[in-house]
């Protein structure tokens, strides 16, 4: 079963600047250390246990999944899925129609020197990114998420993830096929859009098109094609402080009211 978000993926340019701007605006940031593949990466961690992935690239890897979207600039690229039966969650998706691999192993070793190993299922091709990939500790979930969930800016957790599409259907298909819940539709005039959306665990997905044609929803589809558009924070704070858009290296982050 789909527990809920378990990280979303902010690839950068410069992880060392990045984590500094991050820490500027409130976040406490914690080195996550170094995969094998290539990538690095800096944690911010909630305590809802979900937690912000911020990561870079240490060596040129053409072949990273993130590697061809940092191209076309920073932002907010991937979203990942915690399940309790990443076999069963992999097939339902699968047979609903999602471009996902089988389970694969993969790691990463902390600055500690502590081995982290996880396996993972990813949603390939043009469902990156649209498309969950999945995610199962083997080594303790504890030990991967750092144990550090207060920030100075009051961050206590995700809200609600937002995914620019082209289309609702196919998407609606995948969520309803996976979770056995029906979507709920939404429109959102500010976007001229409208969407569905989804409830998993303590945390919203949702799907949005534009049905305006100057939404700035169209010219996100032109540049970056279907993908994570924006994410709300959860607060711990009754006036949470506005994040400075310039130094979250692309990611439309904000707080939730």
């Amino acid at each position: 079963m789909l527990k809920g978000i378990d990280h979303l993926v902010i690839v950068v340019k410069d992880l060392d600047q990045a984590a500094k701007d991050y820490q500027q605006l409130g976040f406490t940031v914690v080195p996550g250390g170094h995969h094998p593949v290539g990538s690095h990466n800096m944690l911010i961690s909630f305590a809802d246990g979900s937690y912000l992935e911020i990561i870079a690239f240490y060596r040129e890897a053409r072949d990273h999944r993130w590697w061809g979207p940092l191209e076309k600039g920073e932002r907010l690229v991937d979203y990942c899925m915690q399940t309790d039966d990443l076999q069963g969650d992999t097939k339902k998706l699968r047979d609903a129609g999602v471009e996902i691999n089988d389970p694969v192993p993969w790691s990463r070793k902390r600055p500690d020197g502590y081995e982290l190993k996880w396996v993972l299922s990813l949603a390939t091709g043009s469902h990156r990114g649209v498309a969950p990939f999945l995610i199962q500790d083997v080594t303790p979930r504890a030990e991967r998420i750092p144990q550090e969930f207060q920030h100075q800016n009051g961050a206590a957790g995700i809200g609600t993830l937002t995914i620019a599409v082209e289309e609702l259907s196919t998407v609606q298909r995948w969520y309803e096929t996976a979770l056995g819940a029906a979507a709920t539709a939404f429109t959102d005039d500010m976007l001229g859009a409208r969407g569905i959306y989804f409830t998993v665990g303590p945390h919203s997905v949702e799907f949005i098109m534009p049905v305006d044609p100057q939404s700035p929803l169209a010219d996100w589809l032109r540049t970056y094609g279907p993908s994570p558009y924006a994410t709300t924070l959860k607060t711990a704070t009754p006036a949470p402080p506005l994040l400075d858009l310039a130094l979250t290296h692309g990611a439309n982050l904000s707080f939730g009211v």
